[in-house]
């Protein structure tokens, strides 16, 4: 197959077997999904499946499949898009309405977001620099990097290193944030259920469902006719211009702009002196502040109107999906092996971490339903928010505990600084501020516990 699909150079057919591949590697991890009970019981998501039968039998393991070299550069160019989506896909909420109704889910997810990059990102540079001082000063930071962010961020991270010249420059980041984050989805989903059943024996949860009493459509993910949801609603008739070319247009072009506005800070920065002459803003950070932008544009010109938040989330999805299944095909397996021993070290402290944060504060920042609502915490916090709802669908099968409306409203203003946080890391690590950032991030967390007591939010273990 490589002499059959040989091209000299990048171009376009280049672009489209690469995705023909891909795709067709997701289609294959949706049978696998539908046929085999055990992928069910771990709601291994169809993308993930496909980025790891790329990584065998693609061009870093077995090399059957004849993907181009390009494999590990599409990650920077989805990320981008979907950051570009975000401003547009969330539903206005009045931030009256976010503070009455999840002040305890706010610090609660906010905490879960700060402790883990500040407590991995400072064992990274005083316990595993001290073990191994060849390490790159963030190796703690790829933790959370693939843990709470997820491969996005991964992606994210790993290129704006990609990006950094001479010294600064850490090509690995991207290999080990899409590691840490497949080892997440995993172990979000393994552990999950092992938490579920521990809390089900000791009386814990309060709408237990076992797996086989869950509708066919989340093991399976096929909805049937009845169950069904729309896409979204076309805004603009296809006489003139197609909805969904519409909405793309919009999200293509952000992301455009993204990327010339990145370039336009990196031409700027070169006139400055070292390190700071490498310094640029990640494409994605760029994106999401151009999108922010052209929101409050399009809102004040009624064009948002036209512009259907169902529709840009499901284009989010579609990115996202081609995100993991690319990101994971790229793992250089060489560089996995050369940092083995550090890296399932940094993965089981990491997994302690993130549970001692999750359950220790769930308890006691949940009013009602604590176990449900750290639950779901777990499976997001260690692999994918996807990994969250299917744990929170397992214990909460007809989603009574509010849980995940209250997560969606607790989210709105975590969103600016988890993004703010993403931007800052590779700039402040390469700078040597990272211990100051993860300093930061853990003193914000303690005046949120403070907040909490002093909003008496803060509930007593019993």
């Amino acid at each position: 197959m490589q002499d059959f699909f040989h091209f000299n150079g990048f171009t376009p057919w280049v672009f489209l077997v690469d995705m023909g591949l891909i795709c067709a590697l997701m289609l294959i991890g949706k049978l696998i999904r539908v046929k085999v009970k055990f992928v069910q019981r771990l709601f291994i998501p169809p993308s993930l499946i496909a980025g790891l039968l790329g990584l065998v039998f693609g061009p870093n393991a077995l090399g059957i499949l004849p993907f181009s070299s390009n494999l590990s550069s599409y990650a920077a160019v989805l990320i981008a898009l979907v950051f570009a989506t975000l401003p547009f896909s969330a539903a206005k909420t009045p931030m009256k309405e976010v503070v009455k109704r999840v002040g305890p889910m706010w610090v609660y997810a906010q905490l879960g977001m700060l402790l883990q990059w500040g407590v991995m990102g400072l064992l990274g540079l005083y316990l595993f620099k001290s073990i191994w001082p060849e390490l790159n000063s963030a190796f703690g930071a790829m933790l959370p990097t693939g843990f709470y962010g997820g491969h996005g961020t991964a992606a994210a991270i790993g290129t704006a290193y990609e990006n950094l010249q001479g010294a600064l420059k850490w090509e690995d980041a991207m290999t080990l944030g899409m590691t840490t984050a497949t080892a997440g989805v995993i172990l979000a989903i393994v552990g999950g259920l092992v938490i579920i059943k521990w809390g089900a024996r000791n009386h814990h949860t309060k709408f237990i469902a076992d797996f086989n009493e869950l509708p066919p459509q989340l093991r399976t993910g096929l909805l049937p006719k009845e169950g069904r949801e729309k896409l979204g609603e076309a805004t603009t008739s296809s006489i003139s211009i197609e909805h969904l070319t519409f909405h793309f247009g919009i999200i293509f072009f952000v992301a455009a702009l993204g990327y010339a506005a990145s370039v336009g800070v990196k031409n700027l920065c070169s006139n400055l002196q070292p390190p700071y002459s490498g310094m640029e803003l990640p494409v994605f950070s760029c994106a999401f502040i151009v999108g922010l932008l052209l929101k409050r544009l399009f809102d004040a010109t009624k064009v948002s109107e036209y512009i259907c938040n169902r529709t840009v989330q499901r284009q989010g999805s579609f990115f996202t999906d081609l995100l993991v299944a690319f990101g994971v095909a790229s793992i250089k397996i060489g560089v996995v092996v050369q940092y083995w021993l550090p890296l399932v070290l940094l993965i089981a402290i990491g997994a302690v971490v993130v549970f001692a944060i999750t359950f220790y504060f769930g308890r006691r920042l949940s009013p009602s339903f604590w176990f449900e609502r750290s639950i779901f915490a777990w499976g997001w916090w260690s692999g994918t928010m996807a990994m969250g709802i299917a744990l929170g669908r397992i214990v909460d099968p007809q989603t009574k505990s509010g849980t995940m409306d209250d997560y969606a409203l607790a989210y709105l203003p975590i969103a600016p600084v988890e993004i703010i946080l993403i931007t800052l890391i590779p700039i402040a690590f390469s700078a040597g501020w990272g211990a100051l950032l993860m300093w930061l991030c853990l003193a914000i967390a303690f005046l949120l516990v403070l907040l909490a007591l002093r909003m008496h939010w803060w509930k007593k273990n019993k």
